[in-house]
């Protein structure tokens, strides 16, 4: 298994790129997940004096023979960020190890069993939203070109590119739940329309399918909105 330390925007250590060896034992992740390949570690640094208490991120993503599986943390320093990351890491592979052996032979989870077989997916508060657990203070706008950036900056600008099979609406949340985030983008392979599916209030779920028009105009609308409703 392959282990690539990459920093953005900031230098990595040595000294820190041994312990991430030492961290992401990879006997103990082969046993929870036998057909991984890589794990990519991304290490990022938070300039903000504002947000000095999670200046440092680190993302793991693994690559594996099945699906890709992402854990990230911030904290005050990238060893700390590690840990939380590892843990989450670790956390994902087992509920996917657990509902491999309890979805064999069974077939596929329907949406509305996902909500029973993923406890915990979200925690919301009494108003309904998603409970991050941080306040947040008023942040200054500032007008770069045709975006608005919020805060301090700098810009940063990130495209990724990903290859996906078309899916049903049950594995693609089956998929969001393994990466950990509350929106999932895939292709549905029952229309065949571009679609995301996304967390509402307590265990709802949302999709979003995109149809085109030919009498549309020119002017973007309706599918750029926010995920909600």
């Amino acid at each position: 298994m392959d282990i690539v330390v990459k920093g953005r925007k900031t230098e990595v250590p040595e000294r820190f790129r041994k312990h991430v060896a030492e961290k992401l034992n990879p006997e103990k992740i082969q046993k929870l997940d036998s057909k991984v390949i890589s794990l990519d570690v991304e290490v990022s640094k938070e300039h903000n004096p504002r947000q000095a208490d999670r200046s440092d991120r680190v993302e793991i993503t693994l690559h594996s023979r099945g699906p890709v599986i992402r854990a990230e943390a911030a904290a005050g320093d990238p060893y700390a960020a590690l840990d939380l990351a590892t843990s989450k890491l670790e956390a994902r592979l087992r509920k996917q190890h657990d509902k491999r052996f309890t979805r064999r032979g069974n077939g596929r989870l329907s949406a509305a069993e996902v909500p029973t077989a993923v406890p915990g997916v979200a925690q919301m508060n009494g108003n309904g939203a998603l409970a991050t657990g941080e306040r947040q203070d008023e942040i200054p706008t500032t007008k770069v070109g045709p975006l608005e950036v919020r805060g301090e900056g700098p810009l940063v600008v990130r495209e990724k590119v990903h290859k996906a099979a078309p899916m049903p609406l049950d594995q693609a949340l089956y998929q969001m739940e393994l990466v950990g985030h509350d929106f999932y983008l895939f292709v549905d392979s029952e229309t065949k329309r571009p679609s995301v599916v996304y967390r509402r209030h307590a265990y709802d779920y949302g999709v979003i399918q995109l149809e085109n028009d030919p009498l549309a105009g020119s002017e973007a609308g309706g599918a750029g909105g926010a995920l909600g409703g």
